[in-house]
């Protein structure tokens, strides 16, 4: 279940998963870190309801968490639920076994796991990263269009390490990086896979990002960063987390108001939304659902999908 942020896959993965009986895989590249609940948007456990959830606090914030980090979790949790279809079917008198749902807007993680492209075996460079560390973070992005321009269209543009990653890999002389195809039956493909996606039309996603913002908010989020920064956690290392982390750290720092605050954020996730879309639209095996995740024909339409893709 892919899709932009606010863009609802959340509550649709918790709806299926409830149907469907199965389990969710987090595939987000900020609510892995403990701590980085309301800013991450990071599901509550009343809005779980009762479906396991897993990838969620599973390392602290003050490290990197990467992609093959996270690849290797999510195999261990797919693992995990596929193990334990027996259990649950006389628990649960389930005709099915459970499924594991990915749901998550960051693409690089799922077309990792799921086989759509292998991880560049790229070994660190600390010479070259020490150079790049003394770099503008606009003066990385402009050197990455040079060397990867597809890259630099889906990457964040304010993430220093994420740039300085890329630009390590795409400088490597014998990187691997290669892009699957995803259809069933592919042998290339780890998975058999249903793909997902929820993409709302720019009014209503705009929308749901002001609506969120403002939730978030109220609900605590720059208390929340003040103890993390207390608990540790470094503002470089905060600005480095990205998106609302990114702006809060400045924030915190006096860098900018209170109305700049609300501004850079929600200027940031309308531009991460796209960078989103661009990556998924690559896929061409994503089944976009039509209808709104939230009302009953979005829901009846996904639920359809999955029952026929199971059922298969």
């Amino acid at each position: 279940m892919v899709g932009p942020t606010a863009s609802g896959k959340s509550s649709l993965g918790v709806y299926l998963a409830q149907k469907c009986g199965g389990e969710i895989i987090s595939a987000d590249s900020r609510q892995v870190y403990r701590g980085l609940n309301i800013g991450s948007g990071k599901v509550t456990k009343k809005e779980m309801a009762g479906v396991p959830h897993h990838l969620l606090d599973v390392a602290s914030p003050k490290k990197q968490f990467s992609a093959d980090d996270f690849v290797k979790h999510s195999e261990r949790a797919i693992k995990d639920i596929t193990e334990s279809d027996l259990i649950y079917q006389v628990t649960f008198r389930a005709q099915l076994p459970p499924v594991p749902i990915v749901v998550g807007g960051t693409g690089f993680y799922t077309d990792a796991l799921l086989g759509r492209i292998t991880l560049p075996q790229v070994p660190p460079n600390q010479k070259l990263r020490e150079q790049l560390e003394q770099k503008t973070v606009e003066q990385l992005f402009k050197q990455l269009k040079k060397l990867d321009p597809n890259r630099a269209k889906t990457i964040e543009p304010y993430h220093k390490r994420r740039l300085i990653r890329a630009i390590e890999i795409a400088k490597y002389p014998n990187k691997l990086l290669t892009t699957g195809k995803n259809h069933r039956g592919d042998a290339s493909m780890k998975y058999d896979v249903l793909w997902l996606g929820l993409k709302p039309n720019t009014e209503k996603l705009k929308k749901n990002i002001h609506t969120r913002l403002l939730a978030r908010l109220k609900q605590g989020m720059v208390a929340e960063a003040k103890r993390l920064h207390a608990r540790g956690l470094s503002y470089k290392r905060m600005e480095e987390l990205g998106l609302e982390y990114r702006s809060l750290a400045k924030f915190l720092q006096k860098k900018i108001s209170k109305k700049e605050l609300e501004e850079e954020i929600e200027r940031g996730n309308w531009l991460y939304a796209k960078r989103q879309m661009r990556w998924f639209k690559r896929n061409p095996d994503i089944h976009w659902v039509k209808s709104p995740p939230d009302s009953r024909a979005g829901k009846t339409e996904a639920l359809r999908l999955a029952r026929k893709f199971l059922k298969d």
